[in-house]
């Protein structure tokens, strides 16, 4: 077997792992002193975008580099990498400047784009956003992906919601799609896989806690919560939002 398609060896510690930070640090630093996490036991597994719409993207990179965090890519963290590229241009509501202007800034995105777009131990999957259903393998289908070329399994592993049995997304993105046959992408993947699926992206459900799958996007950006889940006691974890970042 490749090694990029073995699972992880268990942790001595806890697995710990915490939805969309989306560049709130000071939650993060709050949830974190509420776990007890500690670095020299614990794994910290972010589901990705790290960065944007928050108020503190740099101080959050920098926080989680230190502790050495893992955890996978996100859309928002693609397109910091791609911004600082100069493949893309910063958007209304963007708020990772201070990641661009920083003296760090390349060894901060050089850790970022680190990130994989899956990890996998033998209980658990991790990803951003979504598993399409049309995946056989999807440790093998998104291990080989550079997250510096764009490609439509990207496009889906960071971006859906809904989609059809077959895996296409609804054209236009809109949620919920006004197009019948879709429905999110988790109901069809129910009894597929023995591992529990971790994801984020997706506030508008809220805590997704179904029969093999944690969904972890609790709207902290948006005036909800950041939530963590713990994978050896199955429990979860949270602190409210200091405020409401953004309204897009």
């Amino acid at each position: 077997m490749d090694s990029a398609n073995r699972p992880l060896p268990a942790p001595s510690g806890r697995r710990i792992f915490i939805g969309d930070i989306q560049g709130c640090r000071e939650e993060l630093e709050r949830l974190l002193e509420l776990l007890r996490y500690d670095e020299a036991r614990d794994s910290l597994e972010p589901v990705g975008d790290l960065v944007n719409r928050g108020p503190d993207s740099l101080g959050t990179l920098r926080l989680l580099r230190s502790l050495g965090a893992s955890g996978v890519l996100g859309n928002h963290d693609l397109h910091l990498l791609a911004v600082q590229r100069g493949d893309r241009r910063l958007r209304d509501g963007d708020t990772v400047e201070s990641v661009l202007k920083a003296p760090d800034c390349l060894e901060l995105l050089a850790w970022l784009g680190a990130r994989p777009f899956i990890r996998a131990w033998s209980d658990v999957l991790l990803i951003h956003a979504g598993l399409s259903p049309a995946w056989a393998n999807p440790v093998a289908t998104l291990s080989k992906l550079n997250p510096l070329v764009r490609h439509p399994d990207i496009d889906f592993v960071t971006r859906v919601r809904w989609c059809d049995e077959q895996g296409r997304v609804p054209k236009p993105e809109v949620d919920p799609p006004a197009e019948p046959g879709f429905r999110p992408w988790y109901e069809w993947m129910t009894g597929k896989r023995q591992e529990t699926i971790v994801f984020g992206h997706w506030a508008r459900p809220g805590l997704v806690k179904r029969p093999g799958f944690r969904g972890l996007d609790s709207g902290c950006v948006w005036g909800g919560r950041l939530t963590a889940w713990i994978a050896e006691s199955d429990t979860f974890v949270s602190v409210p939002a200091a405020r409401c970042y953004s309204a897009i």
